[in-house]
């Protein structure tokens, strides 16, 4: 095969990648055994074991009933390179109304303070109780998401759904969403390690 085949071969598996992951995505990876520590953005498994893999007409079902604990782990928006020093940046973090958003707590590998601070949190918003309904989000194709479905499972949650379209499929679908503010304990327990 020359090296002109080869490079236009290439360039179109590339393209079908891009286009794929812009259609919503439709790889699917193994599903790991414990946490996935790889990069965040990328196929996902279809399954998450121990949870329910729900759409958005049972997640929109759920927040419609009341009662489940939404919690989205999208990362925050960086500001662009190409805005100048002194242009004022202010992003706003929209996802579903209600949810509380822990920017950073994605990985699958957080620091163990980190992870302490999270299930904490977890622990504090269900009330303790093991059985609340609790679903974990962020975008298509982020393994974030999955990761923190996957924490809960082996935190003995039992009623963990993983909604794997999030924000992107809930705004398609045209539900409302609202400005969500960084959980104020998760940021503080961020910072201060930031800081150290």
């Amino acid at each position: 095969m020359s090296a002109m085949r080869s490079l236009a071969l290439a360039a179109f598996a590339a393209v079908a990648l891009v286009s794929a992951a812009a259609a919503g995505g439709s790889g699917s990876a193994p599903e790991p055994e414990g946490l996935w520590t790889g990069p965040i953005p990328g196929y996902t498994p279809s399954t998450l074991k121990g949870a329910a893999v729900i759409d958005v007409a049972a997640a929109g079902s759920l927040v419609d009933k009341g009662g489940a604990v939404f919690i989205d782990v999208t990362e925050p928006d960086h500001k662009p390179a190409a805005l100048p020093p002194t242009a004022l940046w202010r992003p706003q973090h929209r996802s579903i109304p209600g949810a509380v958003w822990f920017p950073g707590a994605a990985p699958g590998d957080l620091p163990p303070a980190h992870e302490d601070a999270l299930k904490k949190r977890v622990e504090t918003l269900t009330g303790g109780d093991k059985a609340k309904p609790v679903v974990a989000f962020c975008h298509p194709d982020c393994w974030g998401s999955w990761n923190m479905g996957k924490r809960l499972v082996t935190w003995g949650y039992t009623k963990v759904s993983w909604f794997p379209e999030g924000i992107d499929g809930w705004q398609k679908a045209d539900r409302d969403t609202e400005v969500v503010p960084a959980d104020p304990d998760w940021a503080a327990v961020t910072k201060q390690e930031a800081g150290r």
